[in-house]
């Protein structure tokens, strides 16, 4: 699928925050844990949600995914992973987060290695180094392929993660949770979709503490057999994407159920940067933990921030926010320095924007100067393959006066559900069109 855009139009209207990729996939996974039945609610149809469900299926997995997006899981007695569907396996770095529950249900096992998003080397050391100390060994690498797994004595352990990871957070958190005893997990990832992974374990009967902050303690648990109802939350990167499109083209726009406690330095920035913004009275989420609130965007004058853009560990600015910064930048006046210390190879695809005429300059594999403001104008760009830096191109597109067409947009469908819909319903021209 290609976009077709024609842009430079000022947007009106409303949207409303979706639920989270992350936080739907790390439940998806989670699901695996449990030998009753496992209901998720509001599950967004995105194409990485899509891909773990192909492979969940094909390993004996029952699903019912109804109109609403309500999702019925029921595991199998017994798994089988010799028909395992690779081909979607590979297509998602997410099918990492299967490491832990299979563990628990097979001890031995071959994973088709995870990809995903080309955003240069991303090892899966810290799920490796922490797996390790409660019983799990992972061996292998994305060049063989494939990860081999072989569980070893399970046992609860005080785990320090040597990287404040996402994903290996979640990953030793599902391992801990079925192991007798307490497992304390320190330099834990506090970040969104980690709290909705916990409040899920704990509707599973596995108590945490420390919620929201780097040290998870969890009281693990050797059978979790249930019937569980769970609610991934709204997706703040979601929010972010509306933020920056109505900065970028000088729209109004009200955002609702936008997850406030993970966009406060986002929005803090965007207020430096000259943007105007009325936030609305906080209210809960479905899930009974988060906050969320309804922010309207005003058309506004942008200025280059006063310090550097850069990402932080919650409840900093978000990584996954951190590329929306990039076309705002282009309308504001002065230089905006985006420092991405992350990601070896994100950086780079900042650069795509100059092809519809910013002004972005790449320091180091790290760092992009952006001048503003310049004036954008239509062209013709390749989606790159990572989701962030492809969607932050269809912004530039949207501002960009005349026509653009954005290819092979498969990486924002892995994270957007009819994206191009739910734009023509604020006012913009965006076609979904074939090769």
């Amino acid at each position: 699928m290609n976009y077709r855009v024609q842009g430079g139009r000022t947007l009106s209207g409303t949207v409303q925050t979706n639920i989270s990729k992350n936080a739907a996939v790390a439940l998806l996974a989670a699901s695996l844990l449990n030998r009753g039945e496992t209901i998720l609610k509001r599950v967004p149809r995105i194409e990485e949600v899509k891909r773990l469900i192909e492979v969940m299926e094909s390993i004996g997995v029952k699903i019912a995914w109804d109109i609403n997006g309500d999702m019925s899981i029921m595991a199998p007695k017994k798994f089988d992973l010799s028909n395992i569907n690779r081909v979607s396996a590979e297509k998602t770095r997410s099918i990492a987060l299967f490491i832990a529950p299979l563990a628990h249900l097979l001890g031995t096992f071959d994973l088709p290695a995870p990809r995903g998003c080309d955003l240069g080397k991303r090892s899966l050391g810290a799920h490796i180094d922490a797996l390790a100390k409660l019983g799990i060994e992972v061996t292998g690498n994305e060049e063989m392929h494939t990860y081999h797994v072989e569980t070893k004595g399970l046992q609860p352990a005080e785990i320090v993660m040597f990287e404040a990871s996402n994903t290996g957070t979640e990953n030793t958190l599902m391992a801990a949770a079925r192991i007798d005893g307490v497992s304390t997990i320190k330099f834990a990832s506090a970040d969104y979709m980690v709290q909705d992974l916990c409040y899920f374990l704990e509707q599973c009967g596995v108590k945490i503490d420390g919620i929201g902050t780097s040290t998870l303690i969890v009281h693990g648990k050797k059978d979790i057999d249930a019937s569980v109802i769970g609610y991934p939350s709204e997706d703040p990167i979601e929010s972010m994407f509306f933020f920056s499109l109505a900065a970028t083209t000088g729209s109004e726009l009200t955002i609702e159920r936008c997850p406030i406690d993970v966009l406060e330095l986002e929005l803090l920035t965007l207020g430096s940067m000259g943007l105007n913004y009325e936030r609305g009275i906080p209210y809960t989420a479905e899930n009974g933990q988060t906050r969320l609130i309804d922010i309207v965007i005003k058309s506004s004058k942008l200025i280059a921030p006063p310090e550097k853009i850069a990402a932080r560990p919650f409840p900093g600015i978000n990584t996954d926010n951190l590329p929306f910064f990039v076309p705002v930048a282009t309308q504001a006046e002065g230089d905006t320095l985006i420092h991405d210390w992350m990601y070896d190879g994100r950086a780079h695809w900042y650069l795509e924007i100059n092809k519809l005429g910013a002004h972005a300059e790449l320091l180091d594999p790290h760092r992009v100067l952006i001048k503003g403001p310049t004036p954008l104008h239509g062209g013709e760009i390749e989606a790159p393959p990572a989701l962030r830096p492809a969607t932050m191109l269809l912004i530039g597109m949207l501002a960009a006066e005349g026509e653009s067409t954005l290819f092979n947009v498969y990486p924002i469908n892995r994270g957007y559900a009819n994206l191009h819909e739910r734009l023509s319903k604020i006012g913009a021209q965006v076609k979904a069109v074939g090769p």
